[in-house]
Order: C-alpha cells, then sequence, then structure tokens
C-alpha cells in the first residue's frame, strides 16, 4: 500500500508540473500573439488561454484533455436547480497515468496594482475558495492587467494583515517555468501556490 501511495504522489507531481507547463506556454503565447486587451473580463481571458493551451502539441503528447468552466460536482441533494450550486472553476486539466486518473485545477482572477475591489476578490473567491476546500488540487492565477507585479502582490498581503492573516502571505517562489510564481501557506490544505500573468505589456 506504502508503494502504491508513493507511485501515485509521483505521478501526480509529474503531472502538476505537465499542467503548469501547458498553461504558461499558453500565457506566453498569448503575449507573442497580442489578442488580449487590457478591458477583457477573466472569462474572456480565460478563452483565449485554453485556446492556446488547447491547440499546443504538447498537451496531445501527454494525453491531456481539458476544459474551461469546469463544474465540480459536491455531494448536495439533488432537486430542481441542483447543478446551479455546484463550483465552477476556470481550467480543469485530466489525464490518465497509468492506471489512475489525475485531475488538476486553476482558478483565475484579474488583478490591477491600485484596484483594491479586485485584489479583495482574489483573496475572498480565490484564496478562500481553496481553503475552505470549495476547490481543491489546483494553483490560482492572476491575471495582471495594470501596474506591477511586486507591488500587486503587496497590495494583496496588505489584505491579508488587515484580515489577522500574516501567516498567509504570499511570498515569492521558485518556479523554472515562471518568474513571478508566488507560494501562501494555510493551516487547513498547506502550501498554496499563485501565477501571475503580467499582460501589461500588451
Amino acid at each position: 500500500m506504502a508503494l502504491n501511495t508513493i507511485v501515485y504522489t509521483k505521478f501526480r507531481n509529474a503531472f502538476e508540473q505537465k499542467c503548469f507547463q501547458l498553461i504558461v506556454e499558453s500565457y506566453e503565447t498569448s503575449l507573442y500573439a497580442k489578442v488580449i486587451q487590457l478591458d477583457w473580463n477573466e472569462n474572456d481571458i480565460s478563452s483565449e488561454l485554453h485556446r492556446h493551451l488547447k491547440e499546443n502539441p504538447l498537451r496531445l503528447k501527454w494525453k491531456v484533455s481539458t476544459n474551461v468552466e469546469a463544474d465540480i460536482p459536491k455531494d448536495i441533494p439533488k432537486a430542481k436547480g441542483f447543478s446551479d450550486k455546484f463550483p465552477r472553476i476556470d481550467f480543469r486539466l485530466t489525464s490518465f497515468i497509468s492506471t489512475y486518473e489525475f485531475e488538476y485545477f486553476f482558478e483565475a482572477k484579474n488583478l490591477k496594482q491600485n484596484d483594491s475591489a479586485l485584489k479583495r476578490r482574489y483573496i475572498d473567491t480565490g484564496i478562500n475558495s481553496f481553503v475552505s476546500k470549495k476547490y481543491e488540487n489546483g494553483s490560482l492565477i492572476g491575471y495582471l492587467l495594470e501596474g506591477k507585479v511586486s507591488e500587486t502582490v503587496k497590495g494583496i498581503n496588505s489584505l491579508l494583515v488587515k484580515d489577522k492573516r500574516n501567516a498567509e502571505i504570499l511570498k515569492l517562489g521558485s518556479n523554472n517555468l515562471l518568474k513571478s510564481y508566488f507560494e501562501s501557506n494555510h493551516s487547513d490544505i498547506g502550501m498554496l501556490k499563485h501565477l501571475i500573468f503580467d499582460f501589461t505589456t500588451i
């Protein structure tokens, strides 16, 4: 049984890295294409990134399927309208590796350096959705549409400190795929990963 756990963990971690590579390459391709506009909604940007992700030959090589705005069923009473209560997440990537099926999720939020409401929303409907386990097994993506990454993250951290959540602030992490990669630690779920996609150069 312990061996199965080790094998499962190894495959799961490898799948997470593939998901990171696919989403980061999608972001980089979108920068090159210069299609995304800074006044777009989150879903507009996610839709464009998803298009690039689907076209990535590595996705087929690795046998990864993907969809946007995926329902994540929960154990809720099934009466009329029950599916409207499912949490929905921006990106769902899945793959069968060996005898296991793996899923990985990305939730995306628009961010602007001088927009406290967007930073508050990043916390309330982003970070908190993972901390509460509404969303599991995934990472947050911030679509930066105005300002600087460092100042925007500093603003998110200020709001967390204001909420007396000092232990949960975002700290710069190390990731060879993306410079603007951060991690936060939470008592209920451990580490949460944050990818900030800077579109301000478009």
